[in-house]
């Protein structure tokens, strides 16, 4: 069973859904002593099972994959098209043709449950909330470690009492979606360090995210209680990622001084450097996930050279991303190394 605790390098790849986890480098990441985690969100149950096909090709090493766990509410039909009026011109401008209308998507959470119970990974991670306690039971009968990843005391509770294995704590600072577990849900902001130490007394290991710039940020979340950090956007720029050439150049172009979070891409709260479409955007977007991810989909792709249009997320440490490889930046924040 997977203990974050044993790990030779005390550094979890996060999982960066959308194109920057790939099979090399979730392969690298473990590899090189530390745990790769590949991002199961937005493939297919066949594209899942291909990619970690993908990473046993490349390493022998123990990997896991993370989900994000659904939730429907009620579709708010009038401030989808709001915000899709909103961003005609935009559309335009680029050339991108935006759905009316999209049709809620629980982004084949059972089907990839299914996958995953038979494919032998050391461990599945979950974002955006706690599944149901059978699912625990479930893995935990197949010998496969739970992680679940936490903005706040009360969901690790939630969390803890569902069955998870270990925790990821996730604080403020991390980049990508944060992972409230409702849609609705306002972020409690609170710090990794804070986070970490409050959740550490609830029984289970836990694992620190966000802020992660070199390895004194790793230092400081395993002297809070946690048993290793949860890194994402220091690999974002190593040669093993899917990062896109914009993205890539944005976390070292000096034009971009400061993250924020935001709904505009997705309708979930997400971190990355603040550009031109967040701060455009950032006040009239909805809480309406995933149809405003499906929504801004195609202008994300039709603006994919622009930086000023595309999502760039990143925690609050990404000054210290490096063309380096995976397996250089495990190194680097590896104490004592």
């Amino acid at each position: 069973m997977f203990d974050p605790s044993t790990l030779a390098a005390p550094i979890v790849g996060a999982p960066m859904a959308g194109g920057p986890s790939t099979p090399e480098l979730t392969a690298a990441i473990s590899a090189a002593g530390g745990f790769g985690m590949l991002a199961g969100a937005y493939l297919t149950a066949d594209g899942l099972r291909a990619e970690i096909a993908a990473v046993r090709a490349l390493t022998d090493a123990p990997f896991g994959v993370n989900l994000f766990v659904p939730e429907e509410i009620p579709f708010d039909a009038e401030a989808f098209a709001g915000y899709r009026t909103r961003l005609l011109r935009l559309a335009e401008r680029f050339g991108a043709t935006l759905p009316e209308h999209v049709e809620y998507s629980d982004d084949a959470f059972d089907a990839k449950v299914a996958v995953l119970l038979e494919s032998g990974v050391a461990a599945v991670s979950f974002t955006f909330g706690a599944p149901a306690p059978e699912i625990y039971t479930a893995f935990a009968d197949h010998g496969i470690g739970t992680v679940t990843t936490v903005t706040s005391r009360a969901d690790a509770e939630r969390a803890v009492a569902a069955g998870t294995a270990a925790l990821c704590a996730q604080g403020i600072e991390a980049g990508g979606h944060r992972s409230t577990f409702g849609i609705l849900d306002s972020d409690t902001e609170i710090g990794v360090r804070e986070l970490v130490a409050d959740v550490s007394a609830l029984g289970v290991p836990v694992i620190g995210s966000g802020g992660v710039g070199d390895v004194d940020d790793v230092r400081a979340i395993l002297d809070a209680g946690a048993v290793a950090a949860q890194v994402g956007t220091l690999f974002l720029r190593t040669g093993e990622a899917g990062t896109k050439p914009a993205h890539r150049d944005a976390l070292s172009d000096p034009r971009f001084t400061e993250t924020a979070t935001t709904r505009a891409y997705s309708g979930r709260l997400a971190r990355g450097l603040v550009n031109d479409f967040i701060r455009d955007f950032s006040a009239t977007a909805p809480p309406v996930y995933p149809q405003v991810n499906t929504l801004t989909g195609p202008l994300r792709r039709a603006a994919a050279e622009d930086p000023q249009m595309i999502n760039l997320w990143a925690g609050t440490g990404w000054r210290g991303a490096r063309e380096v490889s995976a397996a250089e930046v495990v190194a680097q924040l590896t104490p004592g190394t």
